[in-house]
């Protein structure tokens, strides 16, 4: 076996699980797993929310060690589960590690929805929720209209490479301002604030908390505090955002422009 491409695989598997949103402990396990299928005295791997590190040794061969930084991070719990199929059928041995290197290389650039698919999932999430706070359908077409504008955000924020922070203040920015020019001027009495709270939800960084608190049970507590840290930074970023626009609106619409 090779052991080289054993190690490449096995942080290959932990990087794709880390950066789509899996749990440290499930990222180790998954390498660790990957990793005894060597037969080696020392196999080992550290997994922190940012990076990993992963060691292969034994008398009989020079020290092989990995170290791999996950930077882009979306949380998409198809690629983990189709990892762990794959590290399944590699340790099931039903596949070599040959094909279970080539299969996590297609899985890392598999996309499971289309762009125009997750456009309209944005626009659904705003409406349903818009629905759910109370929302009649003249609030669930300018609900539609600001899900449209959040799509744009995104695909302008990733086009010029914005990092989380802003992007996600960018987002919540043009969703306060579009739902705000619109209750006044394209949909009058419509109610801008469940409005905004519903377009805002695919921003809102639930799964991460979540993932948070998991590893912090877990004892994964420097990942566990750096994913708070994370979900604390992002929810900020909204509220500033939302704030933003508010206040651009404020000004704009009191005066110091005439429409």
């Amino acid at each position: 076996m090779n052991d080289k491409l054993l190690v490449e695989t096995a942080v290959l598997a932990g990087e794709i699980m880390l950066i789509s949103g899996a749990e440290i402990f499930r990222v180790e396990d998954t390498i660790d797993h990957i990793l005894r299928k060597a037969g080696r005295n020392t196999a080992e791997a550290i997994v922190f929310s940012t990076g990993i590190f992963a060691s292969l040794n034994d008398p009989s061969i020079e020290a092989i060690t990995v170290a791999r930084r996950g930077t882009v991070r979306n949380t998409n719990l198809n690629r983990v589960y189709l990892v762990n199929d794959v590290s399944r059928k590699l340790c099931a041995d039903l596949m070599t590690v040959e094909e279970a290197f080539e299969g996590l290389k297609e899985i890392r650039k598999t996309v499971q929805f289309h762009k125009r698919l997750k456009d309209m999932g944005f626009m659904g999430v705003a409406v349903f929720f818009t629905l759910l706070l109370g929302g009649n359908a003249r609030d669930c077409v300018a609900a539609a209209v600001t899900g449209a504008v959040l799509a744009v955000a995104m695909e302008i924020s990733q086009k010029i490479r914005l990092n989380d922070f802003c992007a996600n203040a960018f987002c919540a920015f043009l969703i306060a301002l579009t739902t705000l020019f619109l209750e006044r001027w394209g949909l009058p009495g419509i109610k801008s604030d469940i409005i905004i709270i519903g377009a805002i939800m695919p921003l809102v960084p639930g799964v991460i908390f979540t993932t948070a608190i998991r590893d912090t049970l877990n004892g994964d507590y420097a990942s566990g505090t750096a994913r708070i840290v994370e979900a604390v930074v992002i929810a900020l970023a909204v509220a500033a955002g939302v704030g933003a626009g508010m206040g651009l609106y404020q000004w704009l619409a009191g005066g110091y422009f005439i429409w």
